[in-house]
């Protein structure tokens, strides 16, 4: 029985045997419904697969990205801390306590319009989201902080009384961007961004997702909002969770392929799952140019 223990054992490739003895990399999602997958099946998507810490049992696009790592053979630990509606000052001011310890990706997500009162406002973004990357810095000086750029809101573009109200579809989406820039330029812990409102923008110009959720969905096309045109829908989470499994791994998306699972578990056919794959590949490639 030792013999044909061993004799399988050497069956293992030794960097294989390597990877599954190494401490998992660990990465922290900070944010709010966005990061949540909040109005979709991505909410409590395998919640088991991370850490809330906050005991809410979400799994959100943080379980996302840790079906996407387990699928590519790579070792992380991913845990989350959200709370639907409040900007990173809330847990800079209310959470910070739970976000000590030793990251090696911290992953900050800004309020949607960035300020409630003041839509567009990126006063609490310059202070708080540098705090944070402050915090994780301190805790561990090799950790890569990332903003998460979010995407257009149909809502704030196609009804009226927003600052975005009749604008072109891209328009919040490069503002939001604009902003996450100034807040990466304000502070040398901030590493990067994560494209996610850019790559619904070319899901978007590629003809893969529909424009206006408002006036029905085109054949063929998926529609990136839920039923409220605000936040994502399963294809929108699955897109921005692409987006970051990329840019942190370093992988190509598109290694996926069209048998992903996590597109199969929410309903997504292998031809969405590829598309999406494709333009969080190509929007990636286009950061890199």
């Amino acid at each position: 029985m030792k013999a044909l223990f061993l004799a399988l054992l050497a069956l293992v490739p030794a960097s294989a045997l390597a990877q599954e003895a190494a401490p998992p990399k660990t990465i922290l999602f900070v944010g709010n419904s966005f990061t949540q997958g909040a109005h979709s099946a991505v909410k409590r998507y395998r919640a088991d697969s991370v850490t809330d810490l906050n005991g809410d049992g979400y799994g959100g696009v943080p379980a996302l990205f840790k079906r996407f790592t387990e699928e590519a053979g790579l070792h992380w630990k991913v845990s989350l801390e959200t709370q639907g509606g409040k900007p990173l000052a809330f847990h800079y001011e209310e959470r910070r306590a739970k976000l000590g310890g030793k990251w090696d990706v911290v992953i900050l997500q800004e309020l949607s319009s960035l300020d409630r009162q003041r839509p567009g406002d990126a006063s609490g973004y310059l202070k708080y989201a540098p705090l944070l990357a402050g915090m994780a810095k301190q805790a561990n000086p090799s950790a890569q902080v990332l903003l998460m750029s979010t995407w257009t809101r149909a809502d704030q573009v196609y009804r009226p009384g927003s600052p975005w109200s009749g604008k072109p579809i891209d328009a919040m989406a490069n503002d939001l961007r604009a902003a996450a820039e100034r807040v990466r330029a304000a502070s040398r812990d901030i590493a990067g961004i994560l494209p996610v409102g850019q790559a619904w923008d070319r899901a978007i110009a590629k003809g893969v997702a529909d424009p206006n959720p408002y006036d029905g969905i085109a054949f063929g096309q998926v529609d990136l909002w839920t039923y409220d045109h605000y936040h994502g829908s399963i294809y929108g989470y699955y897109l921005e969770a692409l987006v970051v499994f990329g840019q942190v791994t370093g992988i190509d998306p598109k290694t996926l392929g069209p048998d992903e699972r996590a597109a199969d578990d929410l309903g997504i056919s292998k031809e969405q799952a590829v598309a999406l794959q494709k333009i969080a590949s190509e929007q990636l490639a286009a950061e890199r140019r």
